[in-house]
């Protein structure tokens, strides 16, 4: 966020240097324009230029000297009133650019009572001018720099909630990516306690059938115990692997499980059911979708094939949510080659507002995007979202399929 002009020039680590621009402007002024030939006049502006000097560090204090110093000039009948009067005028511009409270107030009481004492023989006849005058003298400059503090704690507050407001956004950003790897991590241990058990159950199975085979017909079992031996390890290092998952995924699991009517693991083979019944729930929800799935997306491995779920779950939730009942809604969903790409397209239907604050991910306003960018950057894709060519919004995200897993040799 750029700083304005006033908060650059008038900042409090800056007053000497206007303490010496000041100086010099008056050295100036005295030299070239006042010229006095009196020594009483020189002496008088040389006292000036040092208290104007001396304010950049006792502003208030200076001020009041410098009133009683034109009070002084005036009695004396000195050519230089005007001049001093301007330095005054500028040191109490200087107090209330620096600071609240009684200081300015002091400071242009101090000046104003000054131009009273010097106009009193004008009095009572002449009160109305006299008090104008007074009232413009120093309540313009104190205007002037009360105005340009408060532009000054204007900008400052406004860095600091800019400030809060993008560490607000960093915290969340950060918060949603551990919330979606958190329930990666519980759809992880979904998938893999689903395959050991299976393996489990096939070391079972074969336990028996072992040992049945190996009894023949006497009865009297012959099975070698290093065959018996491995099974049985296999076995309960199975059930002990599927007792370590529990305990493990009791700290990433959430209160109340997942949320209802989204699916912890997709069957082999059964992602584009599962992606047709989302598409027909979310058409009962008003959207009107058209969809294209590949049948090739029921050869993605699980992890892959969640991934899609997840994110079709997502978009369409969007675009019921911002778009509204009567959008119409395209998706597909292709493998082509090495990788799966999906398009969701909407119309924005009775027309998407915009997001209340942007996406630290990417095009987004939602936590919801986010975490489909972090699940997509973690199997190695990419994931694209924003506005559309005309209007409503568009997502397309890509995802390399998995290289079929070598079998161990023997």
């Amino acid at each position: 966020m750029n700083r304005p002009w006033t908060d650059l020039v008038f900042d409090d680590r800056r007053r000497g240097v206007r303490a010496l621009v000041y100086t010099a402007a008056s050295a100036t002024d005295f030299v070239l324009v006042r010229q006095p030939a009196e020594a009483g006049d020189r002496a008088l502006a040389a006292v000036g230029l040092l208290l104007c000097l001396a304010g950049w560090r006792w502003a208030l204090t200076v001020l009041v000297a410098q009133s009683a110093l034109l009070v002084a000039a005036h009695s004396a009948g000195s050519g230089i009133v005007p001049s001093l009067k301007v330095l005054a005028v500028v040191t109490l511009f200087e107090v209330a650019v620096r600071g609240r409270g009684r200081a300015p107030s002091v400071g242009c009481g101090a000046l104003a009572l000054a131009v009273v004492l010097n106009r009193f023989g004008d009095l009572p006849g002449g009160l109305a001018p006299v008090l104008f005058k007074a009232a413009l003298v120093a309540g313009l400059p104190l205007f002037l720099g009360s105005y340009v503090r408060m532009s000054r704690e204007a900008a400052a507050h406004a860095r600091e909630q800019a400030a809060r407001r993008a560490l607000r956004a960093e915290q969340e950003t950060a918060a949603a990516r551990a919330a979606e790897r958190a329930a990666i991590a519980r759809e992880l241990h979904d998938l893999v306690a689903h395959h050991v058990s299976s393996m489990v159950l096939r070391v079972g199975v074969a336990r028996h059938v072992v040992t049945a085979t190996a009894a023949g017909p006497g009865g009297d079992a012959v099975t070698d115990p290093r065959i018996s031996g491995v099974l049985d390890d296999l076995h309960s290092s199975g059930r002990a692997a599927l007792a370590d998952l529990r305990r493990l995924v009791a700290v990433l699991r959430a209160p109340g499980g997942a949320e209802p009517g989204t699916a912890s693991l997709v069957s082999d083979g059964a992602l584009p059911a599962v992606l047709a019944a989302v598409v027909a729930r979310t058409g009962r929800a008003g959207p009107a979708v058209t969809a294209s799935v590949d049948p090739a997306v029921a050869g993605l491995d699980a992890v892959r094939a969640l991934a899609v779920l997840r994110l079709v779950q997502e978009g369409l939730a969007n675009v019921a949510r911002h778009a509204g009942p009567s959008a119409q809604a395209e998706l597909a969903v292709r493998v082509d080659g090495g990788t799966v790409r999906l398009t969701l397209r909407d119309d924005g239907g009775d027309g998407r507002p915009e997001p209340a604050a942007p996406d630290p991910g990417g095009a987004g306003g939602g936590h919801g995007l986010i975490g489909m960018r972090e699940r997509v950057a973690l199997l190695g894709g990419t994931l694209d979202a924003g506005p559309g060519t005309d209007r409503g919004w568009r997502l397309t995200a890509v995802l390399p399929v998995a290289a079929p897993v070598p079998e161990p040799r023997p």
